[in-house]
């Protein structure tokens, strides 16, 4: 029976041995950026109305838009049409060059800790992907900020009740039908550099920073956790690509449990335009009280179980086929 290990980096294997996480170096650069980021667009094309619910949900008051994920769908299809499910999503996906830049400093961070004799495969996770998220953070927050302002337009074409469209409206844009989306987002970024200054555009970055750094460090440091737990209970025949797809789903269950809260008032700081962290938070407990926690929640949940899916399914996928000859042997499906 073949043994399963985790290889460390520059490790000359025995024939019989079996790679169970495939290193930085065991892969072909050139092969594996272009397709991590046709994969990663992949998946946030198919989740983009998710994402977009989510951001509505968590910027409503109480439920005064929608009751819910579900209502909230049913509502955005029939009042904007289904390209009101994918509103700021063109400037969004731009997002997708980050995202291996955001792959390739975790793996990279990975093969130095090895280096330094840090062998743990959930430390090595953990520290890694808080050092991609800063990094990715620091690129993505101007376009988070923009494409959140974006999603929220198409309310004010479908509610009559002025302090709604305010809310969801706050820099007063014209998203009036015909107006097209290059005209509309200018216009976003004209009012946000005549309101704020370039700061404007970092709006909520610290916000994020407390938000996704650790939201990184939690879902790969549970995703080896638990890619540990079932590979010691789970049969020798049971597909690997299997017990990681499941493991980066209960780290994704299991980080926005954790995190939920956090994201709320990160959304709120960017599309409502507050300064202060403890203020959006205040006004959340005042609005919501523990409902606060939950708000959202529901759509963050189904967005992260089957984005993780989605994004190791692609990401294990894409490392196994740009595996090294020498080492393509060792790596199992």
């Amino acid at each position: 029976m073949k043994t399963v290990v985790e290889a460390t980096m520059g490790e000359k294997l025995p024939p019989g041995f079996i790679i169970r996480s495939i290193e930085w170096d065991m892969m072909d650069k050139v092969k594996f950026l272009p397709l991590s980021m046709l994969s990663s667009f992949s998946v946030r094309c198919a989740l983009y109305p998710l994402t977009l619910i989510k951001t509505r949900l968590q910027v409503q008051k109480h439920n005064a838009l929608y009751n819910g994920m579900i209502d909230a769908y049913i509502k955005i299809y029939k009042g904007e049409g289904f390209s009101g499910l994918y509103r700021g999503f063109w400037l969004s996906s731009l997002q997708i060059f980050s995202g291996g830049l955001y792959l390739t400093i975790y793996e990279d961070m990975r093969q130095i800790l090895a280096k330094q004799d840090i062998l743990n495969s959930k430390m090595r996770s953990f520290v890694a992907g808080a050092a991609a998220s800063v990094v990715g953070q620091s690129i993505v927050v101007p376009f988070d900020v923009l494409s959140q302002h974006l999603m929220m337009l198409g309310v004010q074409n479908n509610v009559k009740n002025k302090g709604l469209k305010d809310k969801f409206n706050p820099l007063n844009i014209d998203a009036s039908p015909g107006r097209s989306k290059f005209v509309i987002t200018m216009d976003v970024v004209r009012q946000i550099l005549k309101v704020d200054g370039i700061p404007g555009f970092y709006r909520g970055y610290f916000a994020s920073l407390s938000v996704y750094v650790p939201n990184s460090s939690l879902w790969w440091g549970f995703y080896q956790l638990y890619q540990d737990q079932l590979f010691a209970i789970a049969p020798v025949w049971v597909s690997q690509l299997f017990i990681q797809t499941t493991s980066g789903m209960l780290g994704g269950f299991t980080t926005v449990i954790i995190t939920n809260p956090l994201d709320i008032v990160r959304t709120r700081m960017q599309v409502t335009r507050l300064d202060s962290w403890s203020l959006a938070f205040r006004g959340l407990w005042k609005e919501e009280g523990l409902r606060m926690f939950a708000k959202g929640l529901s759509a963050r949940l189904l967005q992260s179980a089957s984005y993780s899916f989605g994004i190791i399914l692609g990401y294990e996928t894409i490392k196994r086929i740009s595996v090294k000859e020498e080492y393509k042997e060792y790596v199992r499906w």
